[in-house]
């Protein structure tokens, strides 16, 4: 059996990112974690960062925009995972640029977790995101960096404990909102799972200038779909309200920032079935569970097990 690859995590103790981290120090890779001063020094960072510390992880000091502290930090792995969130996404042309002159790097992950941004057709403000995925996609073939793109779909911990209704906090009991037809077909992952099929994809020559779509069968559900198994599981029929297109491009229009980028993607996804409606070629991808049958993974009707 070949030695494990070391992995270097940067983003590591954001929101994906320490499922990452996770799933590559229980899988046995020698894991780092790039992070910045004031992460480590964030008290409500400090059991995250110990938590890592006890799993054998180990932290490295460093920032995107030093570029010697990145350097430094490619040096000495074999694996470079980003997990930066929406801000840092433009900055991983610095990445690219160490791993590019570092040499020594194997296979890059960059921030694409999400859907597919060459296949997005979302309007603004969720465009220009996956327009900054696709420039970045763009920059590691042009330097001829090996590469695997995760695309991830929808986070269950973003969409399932309301089943996408906004303003909620929990999932609903008398009336849910369903945008379009809900006939469009969404993949909703937990992410603990989309890390441990990340890392299984690391050593894989499978995923090598390959897509890893995330899309278990038993995650794809349409809102209607969705709703019917909310449904079945509480007893009760829900009040259903319908949202045009129309009126949902306005709503995004009309709101402030943060709700229209959410809105925007929600479109995308269940409008547009941006995340579906597209065939899966081994030209160009490969779909996680077909590789990996060995993963149990958590499906949506378990998922929603816990908010009944």
């Amino acid at each position: 059996m070949s030695e494990k690859s070391k992995i270097l995590v940067i983003g590591g103790t954001g929101y994906i990112g320490k499922y990452v981290v996770e799933a590559s120090a229980k899988s046995g890779h020698p894991t780092f974690a790039l992070c910045r001063e004031r992460t480590i020094s964030d008290p409500n960072k400090a059991k995250l960062i110990q938590d890592f510390k006890n799993s054998g992880v180990t932290i490295l000091t460093g920032d995107l925009h030093d570029h010697e502290s990145l350097l430094n930090a490619i040096r000495i792995v074999d694996v470079v995972i980003s997990t930066v969130g929406i801000a840092q996404l433009a900055d991983q042309v610095n990445i690219v640029a160490a791993i590019k002159e570092a040499g020594n790097v194997k296979r890059f992950f960059p921030s694409d977790f999400g859907y597919d941004a060459d296949r997005a057709r979302a309007v603004e403000p969720a465009k220009s995101v996956h327009e900054s995925k696709a420039r970045i996609r763009r920059a590691i073939e042009a330097q001829g960096i090996p590469y695997t793109h995760v695309c991830s779909n929808y986070f269950a911990g973003f969409s399932l404990p309301t089943l996408v209704q906004p303003g909620s906090s929990a999932p609903p009991k008398d009336k849910v909102i369903i945008l379009g037809d809900g006939n469009a077909k969404a993949v909703f992952n937990d992410e603990r799972d989309i890390g441990i099929y990340t890392i299984k994809a690391v050593d894989d020559p499978r995923t090598l200038n390959k897509i890893l779509f995330i899309s278990p069968p038993n995650n794809v559900y349409s809102f209607n779909e969705l709703v019917a198994l909310w449904e079945k599981k509480i007893g009760k029929t829900l009040e259903k309200e319908y949202v045009a297109e129309e009126q949902i491009l306005k709503q995004i229009q009309d709101s402030p920032m943060d709700a229209k980028l959410i809105l925007s993607l929600n479109h995308s996804i269940f409008v547009k079935g941006d995340q579906t409606y597209f065939e899966i070629e081994p030209s160009f991808g490969v779909e996680a569970s077909e590789l990996y049958p060995d993963v149990r993974y958590t499906t949506v009707d378990e998922y929603l097990d816990q908010f009944v």
